[in-house]
């Protein structure tokens, strides 16, 4: 019994997997099946659409009412197939752009220890053109320059091209001008003295004042062509003075200048020197003098004038003080019609840099005007520069003067306190007419007329030192 059940199973199990394959070989050729009729129905659709679209063509393309329309298109579509390159390029071109820059500074590849260059420009105008963003990207760069090349080129003139650099490879840039006549001349070496400018005086307080400098050295080589030496007149040091109040050393600049004052180009060796620089405060203590205008209206004079300060201490340089010994106060008498107080500024004389006081009160009181005449005045003479000999056809060497002010005033007044002149700056020789002048006293006080107001004088050609400027004529 046991030798018929291994006979059995080995049979069973065949038998399964036969069924097996035959199950799976069914199972593909379904599928096989469907996927043969998927494609026969997507056929089936391309071939309705392709018939539709077809169609749709034929109702276009024959119909008398698109035929302009479809002849259109077609000559579009030849006109861009044929002329490809030629839109290619217009497309093309419409993204191109240029931009001018102007004022480039111009820089120069020379040996500037042995040469001095003269005719190339200080800046020059580039044209970048590219693509619009590269263009713009270019022209704010701040590596871009132009550039000149001296570099080997002997002593002499020479056409030299200008390049540029640091703008990009990407972009085509034009410089104006493109070229330049340059000459190199070798330099030589001159030695000028230094003098000096103070600078930024304003900005020092007006009662200072800067002393003559000391310099470390006086003299200094100066570098340059022969013809640029040529042109130098001076070497000035330039000294700041700025809120300068004491003493005090710097290391000023050195400048070349020729002899109209304007700046020389050339190599100062060494360009700074050192100064050392006193400052003072020099004043003076001068009287305050009245300078009266016009007359007193309504028959009246001025009878006194009171000063609130007789004295002002002035500021500035000493040998601007030496010469001065009063400053002035202007009074106009015409506007006065009664005593007053009067506030009136000080003048400052020329180089005077500052008063101790700005302002001066007079106190003015008026009386009633009188006259009287002063006779005898001795008439002088000015400006006989020639030292001509002269005498008067009368015999007459003097004049009388009407003084007029109060009666206090005029009491004063004598025959050599008042000046009268004639000026023989223009005399020749002969007998001619001058005007009759009188000097008018400042203080206005009192006023002097002329009864007479020419003189005759017969003028000789020799010359004689007693007649010279101030001296009285004298009739022979």
């Amino acid at each position: 019994m046991n030798k018929t059940v291994k006979t059995t199973e080995p049979k069973q199990k065949k038998n399964r997997t036969s069924a097996s394959k035959t199950e799976q070989a069914n199972k593909i050729g379904r599928q096989s099946q469907k996927m043969s009729e998927s494609y026969e129905k997507m056929e089936l659709m391309l071939a309705k659409i392709i018939r539709i679209f077809s169609t749709f063509l034929d109702r276009v393309l024959f119909n008398n009412r698109h035929s302009k329309l479809v002849a259109l298109v077609l000559a579009l579509l030849m006109y861009v197939g044929v002329n490809y390159s030629s839109v290619q390029s217009i497309y093309t071109s419409t993204l191109r752009s240029s931009r001018s820059v102007s004022d480039v500074p111009v820089m120069m590849n020379v040996n500037s220890d042995t040469f001095e260059v003269s005719g190339v420009p200080a800046t020059a105008n580039i044209t970048i053109t590219g693509d619009a963003t590269t263009v713009t990207t270019a022209a704010n760069s701040k590596e871009g320059k132009v550039l000149v090349d001296l570099d080997g080129l002997p002593e002499g003139t020479h056409e030299v091209r200008l390049t540029t650099d640091g703008y990009g490879s990407n972009v085509n840039v034009v410089v104006d001008p493109s070229t330049v006549v340059v000459t190199l001349s070798r330099k030589v070496t001159k030695q000028f003295d230094i003098s000096y400018d103070f600078i930024n005086q304003s900005r020092m307080e007006d009662i200072y004042s800067p002393g003559t400098p000391v310099f470390d050295y006086t003299k200094v080589n100066v570098r340059a062509s022969s013809k640029t030496l040529d042109s130098i007149a001076f070497v000035k040091a330039l000294i700041d003075v700025s809120d300068q109040t004491s003493d005090f050393e710097q290391n000023a600049r050195l400048v070349a200048y020729d002899s109209n004052g304007n700046p020389v180009n050339a190599d100062i060796i060494p360009n700074e020197v050192h100064v050392v620089v006193p400052v003072t405060n020099p004043s003076k203590s001068v009287p305050v003098n009245v300078q009266v205008s016009g007359e007193v209206p309504d028959g009246k004079a001025i009878s006194s004038i009171t000063l609130d300060q007789q004295t002002v201490t002035i500021y500035g340089s000493e040998s601007v003080l030496a010469d001065i010994d009063n400053i002035t106060v202007t009074l106009d008498a015409s506007a006065l019609t009664k005593d007053a107080t009067v506030l009136r500024p000080v003048s400052l004389p020329s180089g005077v840099s500052s008063v101790s006081v700005s302002q001066i009160t007079m106190n003015v009181t008026l009386g009633k005007s009188t006259t009287k005449t002063i006779d005898s005045v001795p008439i002088h003479v000015k400006n006989n520069v020639n030292h001509y000999k002269a005498s008067q056809p009368d015999n007459i060497t003097t004049v009388s003067v009407e003084v007029s002010g109060t009666e206090d005033n005029i009491a004063t007044v004598s025959a050599d306190m008042i000046n009268v002149y004639i000026d023989m700056k223009d005399a020749t020789p002969g007998l001619q007419t001058f005007e009759l002048k009188v000097e008018q006293p400042t203080n206005g006080l009192v006023s002097y007329k002329l009864k007479d107001s020419t003189y005759s004088l017969n003028v000789l050609g020799e010359t004689d030192d007693s007649a010279a400027e101030g001296g009285t004529i004298n009739n022979e």
